[in-house]
This record gives structure tokens, sequence and C-alpha cells, in this order.
């Protein structure tokens, strides 16, 4: 049953979205006194790299690790107004408030700060989803119809994004742990919606276009198919432990057909990346007796470019590589871009299946 989406406005004018599983009074304002929203980042190209890099000073100024009784993503109670103004939810989409890029320009027109420095502003939008009202739960305790509401309020999302002036990229992801710096604890994941191609997904486009015998990534996954990496599957997904992975613990999850974003995903697809998806999560937090930090990215199509040969799929990586212990960008890594993986593929990939459930 596909949720209900209720759209209201907070206090301060930004957007707020309700996807609910069942019928729910959406009409509790947002009764805070709040500061208009700041104005879009600067991005700032550097011409060494092609690259645009975005400069949001006002972000210093976030929420960072409040106690439980003042988490911002939890529902609003009677001594605590929160983001979500609603005493319970499903699953909630709303503007960040400490947004890297907005509609919100100040300056259009910036003036380059050297000759080979050129400004712009930093047009797209941030939005932080909630996964479930519940503080102490983890994406891990979804059940598969709640990771199916979360897959839809994905592909609303970047169907709506991809819309939106400027916008050439819409990134979904979560961040988990400490260890990666999440500055909430509430389970929840991010979207971005980019003014630009981003650099890793550029250079994978790039690379397919180069691949002369057949789709590029069509041809990763159906090597890994083969492969003792394979962590989990179904009639839909495959997940694996790639052949070339950088982190110590890292899989991608695969649709078995090619798509170029979330919104393209059949409901059989969407139905069944739950089911992939809470195992490979469940095997790494069971690795160590502890909850694994991690960083899980949507790759999705840009909006404009490219649609024919991206192959949608998420990768998802942990800095643990060890109990105790976490991979740290070196020099090697941080520096020059230059992988060194601690741990063996096939190790990670064996190690991950014998995880008890």
């Amino acid at each position: 049953m596909l949720a209900r989406r209720t759209a209201v406005r907070l206090a301060d004018g930004r957007e707020l979205i309700y996807f609910d599983e069942k019928p729910s009074d959406r009409s509790i304002p947002d009764r805070r006194d709040l500061p208009p929203p700041p104005p879009a980042s600067e991005l700032r190209y550097d011409p060494l790299l092609d690259e645009w890099v975005a400069v949001a000073g006002h972000r210093q100024t976030r929420t960072f690790l409040p106690p439980a009784r003042e988490c911002p993503l939890c529902p609003s109670t009677p001594d605590f107004a929160s983001e979500i103004p609603a005493s319970d939810y499903d699953v909630v989409v709303f503007e960040n408030r400490f947004p890297s890029f907005s509609d919100r320009v100040a300056d259009p027109q910036p003036a380059p700060l050297t000759p080979v420095t050129p400004v712009r502003p930093g047009v797209g939008r941030c939005e932080v989803v909630c996964f479930t009202a519940d503080h102490n739960r983890a994406f891990a305790d979804l059940s598969p119809e709640r990771v199916r509401t979360v897959v839809d309020a994905w592909a609303d999302r970047t169907a709506e994004l991809s819309a939106l002036p400027g916008v050439e990229q819409v990134f979904c992801f979560e961040n988990r742990g400490e260890e990666i710096g999440v500055t909430l604890h509430h389970p929840h994941g991010q979207i971005y919606a980019y003014p630009y191609v981003t650099p890793r997904t550029a250079r994978q486009l790039a690379s397919a276009t180069a691949h002369r015998d057949g789709n590029l990534y069509g041809a990763v996954l159906a090597a890994e198919q083969k492969s003792v990496r394979v962590v989990a599957a179904n009639d839909h997904w495959t997940a694996f432990v790639p052949a070339f992975a950088r982190w110590p613990y890292e899989v991608h999850l695969y649709p078995h057909r090619q798509v170029p974003d979330i919104p393209a995903l059949d409901d059989a697809e969407r139905d069944a990346f739950g089911p992939v998806y809470l195992e490979v999560l469940r095997r790494l937090d069971g690795m160590f007796g502890v909850a694994m930090p991690y960083v899980a990215a949507w790759f999705q199509a840009p909006v404009r470019t490219g649609r024919d040969l991206a192959w949608l799929h998420l990768e998802l990586f942990s800095s643990r590589r060890a109990k105790g212990k976490l991979k740290h960008l070196a020099g090697s890594e941080a520096a020059m871009g230059a992988w060194v993986n601690d741990v063996r593929p096939e190790e990670a990939a064996e190690r991950l299946r014998e995880v008890a459930l």
C-alpha cells in the first residue's frame, strides 16, 4: 500500500512532508519562533581538479549531538517543539535547517575570487529523511514494509528535486554512527540536490562511456553474481563486496534490471529491496557485536546526462576494520586518492556471510 503524502510548512517557511502508512491528522502547526532560513552557500571552482567546492559557513552552528529529550528529529511533545510538529509519524522528509544548497540566493552573480576561481551560488536543496519516530532504533530494525515507505519517499523526493531549476543530480544517503561524523543520533538520512554532477558520478559515467563491450555496470554485476563475494540476493537484487573494494567492509547493492534512478524502480523491485538491504545491515552489525558505522550512498543518474549509461545502485561502506579499530584516511588516501585496503574483499564477504542472523 502506498504511503499517504501530506505536505505542510514549518514556522520559517521550510517544507515538511509526512509519508503515512495509515490515515493521520497532520493539521498540527509549527508554533516555534524561528529566524529565516540561511541563504544559499557559495560555490568556488577548483581549477586543479575541475571541481566545485561549497562554502557554507552557517553550517558551523548546526545542532550537535543533543540529549535525546532535545532531539530535533523526534516528534514534538508538550515540553519540546522539534522539527516535526506531530506527536508521532512514520516517515518524514523536511528541508534541512542548515543546508549546503538551497534556492534562497542572496547574490545571483558573485564576483570571481581570482582569475581562475569563479564563484556562483550553491543553488539546490538539502532535505532530512526521518526513517522512524523511535529515537532508539536503527535502519536495520525497520520492517520491510517501513523500508518500502522509505523507498517511496526517496522516489518522491528524487522526482520532485530533479525538476527544480539548476539541479543536476539528486543524492540520497545515510550516515550512521559517531565514527562517521553524524551530529544527530536519531535514525535518519539526507538528500542533496546538487547544482552540478558530482565528481564520482562523472568519473563512473566516463568509464562507462569508454567501456566497449556493453554496459559497464551490467558487466560488473554479472561478474560479481558468479563470485564468492555475494553477501545476499533475491530475485531482484544482489548485494556483494566488490573485487575492488576500498574500505575493509564495503557492500554494493544492484537491482538486476538497469534503471537510472529510484523513481524508475517498479513495485516488485521496491518491495524486494528491503529484505536484502536489511540482511546486509544486520550482518554488518553482527560482525563485531557493536553497531557498525557506515555511509550508505545511492548512485543515481544525473538529471540531464548519462541516463542511458547509468545503473542505479547503492554503495555502503564502513570505517570499522576490526573490533575497536577504525580505518582512517591516511596520507595515500586523503592526499593522493590512492587507496590501500587492509582486508581482502573475499575475506570480508565470507565473514559477513558467516554472521548468524
